[in-house]
């Protein structure tokens, strides 16, 4: 597939990523062991802060491609996250284009990187969108979920919307498990249930993450 976002930009990116979350944060990584080695894997995330992607972009033992949102791909930024492997997305349409990239990411056993809130929030998995269940059903692949702690620490700021710097910041990796129910097929009802079982497991993982932490 020719329009594959770069495994190599990946790659490149997670490099990048490595010096600046430990250069400018303390990442303690717990549990990247369980990210399976090889084969497609899809990262669910919580989110509550800009810095989650990019924490766990840096941190994650693979690289891995990013959905996110249109309006963050703008001048040297966008083009940066573009070169890295990153997918820009359209939250309010039927984002064909994007959704066939994401899925090539799987076909050819890459890491998909999903906030399956879709937009930042309390990061608590609280409400979750389809899309994660789709792409999970659709192409067989493990979730792992991901908690990041301590990414939205207000206190002691010194550039206003990024955590203080040389903050603790933990990415806590959990189990990977299958969404679906081993049939393949996308009815209503399947992706409705699978929504039902991701929520289940990644609330019990960010509750598991958070006494881990003590966050």
């Amino acid at each position: 597939m020719s329009d594959l976002p770069s495994a190599k930009g990946a790659e490149v990116g997670r490099r990048i990523g490595v010096g600046l979350m430990y250069g400018l944060w303390k990442p303690r990584v717990l549990g990247s062991w369980r990210v399976p080695a090889s084969g497609p894997v899809i990262f669910a995330v919580n989110h509550s802060h800009n810095v989650d992607g990019p924490m766990v972009i840096g941190v994650a033992p693979r690289a891995s491609h990013f959905l996110v949102k249109k309006e963050a791909f703008v001048g040297p930024i966008g083009t940066f996250m573009t070169r890295t492997g990153q997918i820009e997305v359209d939250r309010h349409s039927a984002d064909r284009t994007a959704i066939t990239r994401a899925l090539g990411v799987l076909e050819n056993g890459g890491v998909l990187g999903i906030f399956p809130e879709g937009t930042r929030g309390e990061g608590d998995f609280a409400a979750l969108r389809a899309g994660l269940a789709y792409f999970a059903v659709r192409s067989g692949a493990p979730i792992v979920p991901v908690a990041v702690l301590g990414s939205s620490e207000k206190r002691g700021r010194l550039i206003k919307g990024l955590p203080p710097l040389r903050s603790r910041i933990d990415v806590v990796f959990g189990d990977p498990f299958e969404a679906g129910d081993g049939s393949g097929r996308r009815t209503r009802k399947i992706l409705d249930e699978a929504t039902e079982r991701i929520q289940k497991h990644l609330a019990a993982h960010l509750e598991n993450a958070r006494r881990l932490t003590g966050r």
